[in-house]
């Protein structure tokens, strides 16, 4: 077998093991392996991000609101294009959903109350008679997470970090002070830190390394991609309605992407949409959306990954050794992995956040061992 040494280990080549390759990579070597043969190939490259200021509890946006000067703004070299694009949200409003709209504007201060016809006049295709209200939402942005997660990997590769694929870790041990993970191609990688960027198989990861599973629960969530015309919807804003029961936004300029904004606990692994799932995004638009769907161009599902309470999970764990949690993002590691990687290192460097606001509030909400 050969074996490596190096600084820090990171499991997991999605969204959330690029950020901590390329923000490690900054202090120490790094090695970053993923078992499948491409970046993000179950979570982070199935994701539809939108960058929002008023999403989830403070602590969130405490971590999106930090994470928007590097992704509106990158270091030159990171990426050729642009990885925010702005996208307003709008709000049909059905005559159930009215209370619900005015929790929404209760709590966010970006949103006001639109008419009905300017919501017409945004989106052609709502159907007459179905709004009774409306309210659109600026200041948000959809995240191009393709070019997003290979500007991050580019990065850890121009900070020495190496980056292997078709790698999963098969045997994890603590020995002399070093993790060493052996992997299914028979290399050994040898390394003090460990970093657990795993996703949906952070807990597996654990256990192979002999650390206290969390209790992740990954989630499916389905997307289904339609030709909308004869609408033109390259400039639509998303659609919600206020229960989140389904969204749509415009994809590659001249095509539709709904999604039931399903949650439904699942287990590690290929995931895939279920005919149910497509079949009920479909209905759901067309109650609000006078869309003929001729054939559904494609399907996919993802997996978002929940800790039992929800929160992140970032951090030393409880058994310390140098084994550190990156995982529980639930769908919210995208718009928020700038300053994740960059707290993510300063943890494991031991430095004082001092550039996060709310760091008193946050690293408790976060820390891994509130589970032990």
């Amino acid at each position: 077998m050969e074996t490596q040494a190096t600084g820090c280990i990171v499991i997991g080549g999605g969204i959330a093991g690029a950020t901590a390759a390329a923000h490690l990579a900054a202090d120490r070597p790094v090695a970053l392996i993923e078992a499948e043969e491409a970046a993000g190939y179950h979570t982070s490259g199935r994701s539809a991000a939108l960058w929002v200021a008023n999403g989830g509890p403070e602590w969130e946006r405490g971590l999106a609101r930090e994470s928007f000067g590097f992704l509106s703004n990158p270091p030159p070299g990171f990426a050729a294009t642009p990885i925010l694009t702005e996208r307003p949200v709008a709000f049909a409003v059905a005559p159930d959903q009215v209370a619900d709209l005015h929790a929404i504007l209760a709590t966010r201060s970006n949103i006001r109350e639109i008419s009905v016809a300017a919501l017409h006049e945004l989106i052609p295709a709502i159907r007459p008679g179905y709004a009774v209200a409306a309210a659109i939402e600026t200041g948000n942005y959809d995240i191009d997470v393709a070019t997003l997660l290979q500007g991050y990997l580019r990065l850890a590769r121009s900070r020495g970090a190496t980056v292997a694929f078709r790698r999963r870790s098969q045997r994890i041990a603590r020995q002399g002070g070093q993790w060493r993970v052996e992997t299914t191609d028979g290399t050994v990688i040898t390394a003090p830190i460990l970093v657990n960027a795993a996703g949906a198989w952070g807990d597996e990861v654990a256990a192979q390394a002999g650390i206290h599973p969390l209790g992740l629960t990954p989630k499916r969530r389905t997307a289904v991609l339609i030709d909308p015309a004869p609408h033109d919807v390259a400039a639509w804003p998303r659609l919600y309605d206020p229960k989140r029961s389904w969204y749509c936004k415009p994809e590659a300029r001249t095509r539709l992407m709904i999604s039931p904004a399903d949650a439904t606990p699942s287990f590690p692994h290929d995931v895939q949409p279920e005919e149910l799932d497509i079949a009920l995004t479909i209905a759901r638009m067309q109650e609000v959306l006078d869309i003929e769907v001729r054939r559904v161009e494609h399907a996919w599902a993802g997996l978002r990954t929940f800790t039992p309470d929800g929160a992140f999970a970032f951090g030393q764990a409880a058994e310390g050794d140098g084994f550190f949690w990156f995982v529980g993002q639930g769908g919210d590691g995208i718009l928020t992995s700038a300053a994740a990687g960059r707290l993510l290192a300063d943890l494991i460097a031991e430095r004082a956040p001092d550039w996060l606001p709310g760091a008193a509030r946050i690293l408790p909400a976060i820390d891994p061992r509130r589970f032990a």
